[in-house]
């Protein structure tokens, strides 16, 4: 019998897998049958997985910038040229705190670059190959702030809600060529990037400020990125064959509990 939420015969891209959120859904994935390509621009950090990764042989690094059109279709057409192209998470994605006035021209163009176009670069090189095999799920990584309002969180909630509404079109748009196409959208999740933005803010105050950054969500924790990897795992196995066009909040109650 077939065990549940085995990826077992899978490939999966993972953009962004050598850190954070990514590299606990390449981990999960691993575990669990399928054969990952991390899509990093910082291929040194997701070096680092094969030192974890008792699997070696199911692990492929390419350093790839999502950003980049030609050098993400290049990338991803010799991919297909080896091998199916089973299931493509979109997790690669920067942050940026600010509202509208102190937004600069370059913050924003970044963040669009990176985290809508890197969406729509790594998609639209899929597709086609997933359209060939009639089958295929894509996984965005979207965030509360792709529903609600965030402080400061101006270019970023654009973006997020830019990867939103592009997992609803893609996952209309390809019904009948057996492509799902569903969303993440996690709450605050303790990742590296977390403490590193709490140094480099509050350097006097990095444990008062973890607390009230985690109580932030109604939980009264952060989310753990081993989390929302396990939700990455059971919507992109086949026990998750009936849902697509869907957004799924990980959010320790913060959308519908806050206020």
């Amino acid at each position: 019998m077939r065990s549940e939420f085995s990826l077992k015969g899978k490939n999966v891209i993972i953009t962004g897998g050598g850190s954070g959120i990514g590299e606990a859904i390449s981990k999960k994935f691993i575990a669990h049958g399928a054969h990952v390509i991390i899509l990093d621009l910082n291929s040194g950090k997701a070096e680092n997985l094969l030192n974890s990764v008792a699997e070696k042989s199911r692990l492929e690094i390419v350093a790839c910038d999502v950003s980049d059109h030609k050098e993400v279709k290049n990338i991803i057409d010799k991919i297909a040229k080896k091998q199916s192209i089973d299931i493509l998470v979109n997790n690669a994605g920067i942050a940026h705190v600010g509202n509208i006035e102190n937004t600069a021209e370059d913050d924003f163009d970044k963040i669009f670059q990176v985290n809508v176009k890197g969406v729509y670069n790594c998609s639209q090189a899929v597709v086609p190959h997933m359209k060939r095999n009639k089958d295929g799920v894509i996984l965005n990584m979207a965030s509360i702030a792709s529903v609600v309002g965030i402080e400061d969180r101006f270019a970023y909630s654009m973006s997020k809600g830019a990867v939103l509404t592009m997992t609803y079109s893609l996952a209309k748009d390809y019904l009948k060529d057996g492509i799902r196409c569903n969303a993440i959208s996690p709450a605050r999740v303790h990742t590296p990037f977390v403490d590193a933005f709490i140094k480099k803010n509050y350097p006097n105050q990095i444990e008062e400020k973890f607390e009230e950054l985690s109580k932030t969500q109604p939980l009264g924790r952060m989310g753990k990125p081993e989390e929302v990897a396990s939700l990455a795992l059971y919507l992109c196995s086949d026990e998750a064959s009936f849902i697509t066009g869907t957004n799924f909040p990980i959010d320790g109650g913060f959308i519908k509990l806050n206020g």
